[in-house]
């Protein structure tokens, strides 16, 4: 990569890490995600600042071409990230379920106690 390309990737993973703290900040994103986020962009950090590391990281897996295990990692990190969230989301369905169940019996009880009355 050229001088150009490292610059830019380390602006980018400033302006992104930037971008997560100010989500963070204004309550958008939970510190567990965000943490999840600035881990990967601590981790990608030395891939900008030191390219080479990069190349090496592929020869010790017998990978040709050095983006493609870059691509490799980001598309396993992001098959991680999929399950875990379809994980997250099948608790909170769980659990809105449970709460719809008990919203209806609370109505259910409330408008017999007025037909009692």
């Amino acid at each position: 990569m050229t001088t150009r390309a490292h610059v830019l990737t380390a602006i980018a993973g400033i302006a992104t890490t930037l971008f997560i703290l100010r989500l963070v900040g204004r309550q958008q994103l939970r510190s567990k995600y965000a943490l999840l986020w600035l881990t990967i962009g601590v981790l990608v950090l030395p891939l900008a600042l030191f390219p080479h590391l990069l190349v090496t990281v592929s020869n010790w897996f017998g990978v040709a071409y050095a983006p493609t295990t870059f691509l490799l990692f980001a598309i396993g990190f992001l098959l991680v990230v999929v399950i875990y969230l379809s994980r997250e989301l099948s608790q909170v369905e769980v659990h809105l379920r449970s709460v719809a169940e008990d919203l209806a019996l609370l109505r259910a009880s409330s408008e017999a106690e007025r037909e009692d009355q």
